[in-house]
């Protein structure tokens, strides 16, 4: 909008004789906009605004029913049969506006707090650090709505195996369960379906049943219906994580309990200034109390042990002493594990430590085995980085010729290394190159180039470097005036093999 002065300096300079364009670059506007105020004479345009567009609300309210919700019948209905112009696009504004097109959402109705009735499970993924590695985890959260107590427990990743083995370890460590447990609708243990149409796996309606509660999932849209978990996990980020620092997710999970079960439990929440473990107190007669024993989930995984007695798992060897070619079944549960043959039980095991790969595992109270096989995997990461450290030429090599992963890879740069350490230097590293050049990936041929090459003399060894300390020493300077040695005698046996 061109303000009203720059309207009348445009048509005093037109008056004055100047022409369209030079009042356009002068005053920098449009020369059609100068000539549109020329037209107007200066002065500012009476904007009429047209009357707003009505459609009957039951015509539409019918029409929109006819089509079966489909706003393009809908605009195609009333141009050619009720003869209403109207863009398609306002439309649908007036569909939106009247509130046809979807079904407004309610609030999630108010539940009060009552004592025993309600306890809520969810999981939140984070990125932390151990140490200065960042890392990933999921932490999940057990929260009791009337006494707000939680247990907080940090996972690699979680499964309904994992889910099963949080539930267990929180209510053990509670005693008591609620009647039912409120939980979203992408959580582990919905099968399908939202809100009361939800479908609960029948593994964790069965594992439920053991602890006598129900898994209840809440109305699609209505996440505030566990707000107090949601609450609990806003908590973990401006409570417990600022001001931490973490080496292993054992010592992380040790920190979250510790937190969860002594430090919140026991200090003034919210305006009330309700302290969770005393009114948890109050809530134990309301709340379920669990049996004296329940049998802790697992899972189960056939194994195979080979000739020297051990079985596999998740990268780690258990021994089993006293066996050979068995076929076992381990079970797995939150914190170790049990292997039986023919339902004997063979040992216990306490499962290691996060990102412990490749370790054998003797069974407690037992001692380690007095062999173990060569033949187990090794990682090649140290003799890589050695190999790597040498050059650029031999950084290039590798990223070219070794295999992304497998056997074959780890086969090749034990090989490679191999041949490092038995020639010098300077001939492996012209070596490499040659075989870079022509993009040659066996181990055979380089060794056939370092044969040719120290043959032929075709390479060039650098004269040794001297710390110039030594060189300033007393026995350096007397070593200096003495005779040299005799070689003589190789001479001779070169001849003789000639």
């Amino acid at each position: 909008m061109i303000e009203p002065d720059k309207r009348k300096a445009v048509y005093f300079l037109h008056q004055q004789g100047m022409g369209v364009r030079e009042i356009a670059r002068g005053l920098k506007i449009a020369p059609n906009t100068v000539i549109g105020i020329i037209g107007q004479k200066g002065e500012m345009p009476e904007a009429v605004r047209k009357d707003k567009l009505r459609i009957d609300p039951d015509l539409l309210v019918r029409l929109y029913n006819e089509c079966q919700g489909h706003a393009q019948r809908v605009y195609e209905k009333l141009t050619e049969e009720q003869g209403v112009s109207v863009a398609y696009s306002t439309l649908t504004q007036i569909i939106r506006e009247q509130g046809l097109s979807k079904t407004p959402s309610n609030r999630c109705g108010r539940e009060p707090d009552m004592p025993g009735a309600e306890m809520q499970h969810d999981t939140s993924a984070y990125r932390v650090r151990f140490g200065v590695a960042p890392v990933r985890v999921q932490g999940s959260l057990l929260y009791f709505r009337y006494s707000k107590i939680r247990y907080l427990k940090f996972y690699r990743s979680f499964n309904r195996f994992r889910m099963k083995c949080f539930l267990h370890e929180a209510l053990i460590h509670w005693e008591y369960a609620a009647e039912i447990c409120i939980i979203d609708n992408t959580n582990l243990a919905c099968l399908r379906g939202t809100g009361k149409n939800a479908v609960i796996v029948p593994e964790m309606e069965q594992f439920a049943r053991q602890y006598g509660f129900t898994f209840i999932c809440h109305e699609k849209g209505h996440a505030n219906r566990k707000a107090g978990n949601e609450r609990g996990f806003y908590t973990v980020e401006t409570n417990f994580f600022p001001g931490r620092s973490f080496e292993s997710l054992e010592d992380m999970n040790r920190q979250a309990i510790e937190w969860a079960t002594v430090r919140s439990a026991n200090r003034p929440t919210g305006k009330t200034r309700l302290i969770p473990s005393v009114a948890f107190e109050y809530e134990k007669p309301y709340l379920k109390k669990l049996p004296p024993y329940i049998e802790p989930p697992y899972c189960i995984h056939k194994r195979g042990t080979d000739q020297y007695g051990y079985a596999s798992l998740n990268g780690n060897f258990y021994w089993i002493p006293g066996t050979k070619r068995h076929e076992v079944k381990i079970l797995e549960y939150g914190d170790h594990l049990k292997i039986y043959h023919h339902r004997k039980l063979l040992g216990r095991y306490c499962l290691p430590a996060d990102g412990v790969k490749n370790e054998v595992i003797s069974p407690e109270g037992s001692s380690r085995p007095s062999h173990r096989p060569t033949q187990r995997k090794k990682p090649t990461a140290r003799e890589e980085k050695i190999l790597r450290s040498l050059g650029q030429p031999i950084d290039d090599y590798l990223n070219f010729a070794v295999p992304k992963s497998g056997r074959s890879k780890h086969r090749f740069v034990r090989e490679l290394f191999g041949l490092h350490r038995k020639v010098a230097p300077v001939v492996f590293i012209q070596a490499v190159e040659r075989a870079l050049k022509y993009r040659i990936a066996d181990i055979g041929t380089i060794e056939n180039i370092i044969i040719l090459k120290l043959r032929s003399g075709g390479f060039h060894t650098a004269l040794p470097e001297l710390d110039p300390d030594l060189q300033n020493r007393d026995t350096y300077i007397e070593g200096r005036f003495a005779d040299e040695a005799d070689l003589s005698i190789y001479d001779e046996m070169e001849d003789e093999n000639e």
